[in-house]
């Protein structure tokens, strides 16, 4: 006899109660595995999106880094931002220098130093991943209110602010 799967939502309660007969506070429990599970089910959903889109997740990073700076980097600074070796960095500028969606260009007044910067490819790929995610997320969050979506997101900011508060 083929055994049933169990639904989130019972995956979900058998974690929570896991945790607190380990010794863990309910509410705290409730909140941290909702967030994981939630935060597991999306980067599943991204990992699709990026390979429909033919881009690695390190690969993103750059893109995004840059569509968020606003303003060209330098590769070092993108190798900081997105947590990888120098050499590393290299090879995925390359990757998408190929493709058309970066660029590098020299500094002016460091003939050292090389600027990246998106292309408008590199632009387009980034606000079509980002419209796409836009559905999905949306989906997600439709049986919520736009104040009850706007009181998660500050509740949420609460929390990350406390967790850069412990890291320092």
């Amino acid at each position: 006899m083929a055994r049933r799967i169990p639904s989130a939502p019972e995956l979900h309660r058998r974690a929570v109660a896991t945790y607190v007969a380990a010794g863990g506070e309910e509410s705290v429990q409730r909140v941290i595995t909702a967030v994981q599970s939630l935060t597991k089910k999306l980067d599943q959903w991204y990992v699709r999106q990026l390979a429909d889109l033919d881009v690695t997740a390190g690969e993103w990073a750059v893109v995004t880094s840059l569509a968020k700076a606003g303003e060209p980097l330098t590769p070092s600074q993108l190798a900081d931002l997105t947590n990888v070796a120098p050499s590393s960095m290299t090879h995925r500028l390359d990757k998408l220098a190929e493709r058309g969606l970066v660029e590098r260009t020299p500094d002016d007044t460091n003939r050292t130093r090389i600027f990246v910067n998106l292309t408008e490819e590199g632009w387009q790929l980034f606000s079509l991943a980002i419209r796409s995610s836009d559905v999905v997320e949306s989906d997600v969050l439709q049986d919520l209110s736009d104040e009850e979506r706007g009181e998660l997101a500050r509740l949420l900011e609460v929390v990350i602010d406390r967790l850069d508060d412990i890291e320092a």
